[in-house]
């Protein structure tokens, strides 16, 4: 009795460290957020209204997609993930998971999350793949060669906001693309001051691995600071082009208006200061500043 029970626990243990792992290798509060973005510029789509089984399809999709790219930004990254401090407890990189089965998993959860976004539309399973594809084969080794990965990375990186606008395009009716390329500005201007946040505050661990993500080769400089800076100040005439082609409301346009102006004000924070506390809180400001932007826009539209 006593040693069926300790199977069991044994079993049960080790279920949910594996569990964990496939967490760990889709990065799961990254693709949290991404998919997020995917809902919501879905939601926001004119012909669409909120119905709960569609917004779980949509996300379990996404999340198999995003997951799948950054599983294989793990494989490719392995051996630089075992040098850092902040990645050598990834799975595959700590040698709990083999390079076989990672790559079984993302080729799976790759297939079946395009033909779930394919279940929406043909252009976003056909965007959801060359996003796949751009970050996982093409960001991902840019990284140690020039700076211009960021860049790279920052188009994957917004087209989740486009697919979830292409989603919403049905067969035989006009698709009008413009409130997605909108969506797609927004998240596109705003990972350069998120990303190179991080890549201040995690400077030490990415040079010693060799990835070249900020603007500076000499690293965090005023140059990076004056980078964050302009673009954050990009965001500010992009933030009201929903509120110009009645995507939303007044309400929404001023609340983006506020939390871009935040976004200004903590990057010139950080060309003051220089420090990795001014970086971190650009850095936490970014997260927040999506989240409210994104969910203010929708409630003005339902509202509207």
């Amino acid at each position: 009795m006593e040693e069926n029970k300790t199977i069991t626990n044994s079993t049960s243990f080790a279920l949910a460290s594996k569990a964990k792992d496939y967490f760990l290798l889709i990065k799961f509060t990254l693709s949290f957020m991404v998919v997020f973005s995917t809902v919501i510029s879905y939601l926001l789509a004119p012909n669409v209204s909120f119905d709960i089984n569609k917004v779980l399809l949509l996300f379990a999709g996404g999340m198999l997609v995003t997951g799948a790219a950054n599983g294989i930004n793990q494989i490719l990254e392995r051996k630089t993930d075992a040098m850092m401090k902040r990645t050598q407890k990834r799975p595959i990189a700590s040698g709990r998971m083999s390079v076989t089965e990672g790559w079984v998993f993302v080729t799976i959860a790759a297939v079946v999350g395009c033909a779930i976004m394919y279940s929406f539309s043909m252009e976003a399973a056909a965007l959801s793949f060359f996003s796949l594809l751009l970050y996982g084969f093409v960001y991902t080794p840019l990284k140690k060669v020039n700076s211009i990965a960021v860049l790279m990375g920052a188009i994957p990186g917004a087209l989740p906001c486009l697919i979830g606008w292409v989603a919403s395009f049905e067969p035989g009716y006009p698709k009008d693309w413009t409130g997605g390329w909108i969506l797609f500005a927004i998240q596109f201007l705003w990972q350069f001051p998120h990303f190179w946040a991080i890549a201040w505050v995690a400077h030490k661990d990415y040079s010693e691995a060799g990835f070249k993500l900020l603007p500076s080769d000499k690293g965090p400089t005023k140059f990076t600071a004056l980078q964050t800076i302009m673009y954050s100040s990009m965001m500010i005439p992009v933030g009201v082009l929903p509120y110009y082609y009645h995507m939303s409301g007044i309400t929404s346009m001023w609340i983006c208006f506020g939390c871009n102006l935040y976004m200004v004000f903590v990057s010139i924070q950080l060309f003051r200061k220089m420090d990795v506390a001014s970086a971190r809180k650009v850095m936490f400001s970014s997260y927040f500043y999506l989240m409210i932007v994104f969910l203010s826009l929708y409630a003005d539209k339902v509202r509207l």
